[in-house]
């Protein structure tokens, strides 16, 4: 699994502190949406050339990662 921890950024003064790629405006969610909508690694790299496939896997990485603290939170 890709070590999103380097790559996943919150910085409150850019998208409102979502989490977001490197220095990038691109956030997670948009990610995560984009795939969700059917796109793939190649589809997003090729819209946004600034993204890597380890990008795309940190994404992932993060949600999976928020998803299991949820479910031992609870």
């Amino acid at each position: 699994m890709v070590d999103y921890k380097n790559i996943i950024i919150r910085n409150p003064n850019k998208r409102f502190g979502k989490p977001c790629i490197r220095n990038t405006r691109i956030t997670v969610f948009d990610v995560l949406g984009w795939l969700a909508a059917g796109m793939d690694f190649n589809d997003i790299i090729n819209d946004f050339p600034e993204l890597t496939a380890d990008d795309i896997k940190a994404c992932l990485a993060n949600a999976a990662d928020r998803e299991h603290k949820l479910q031992h939170a609870s």
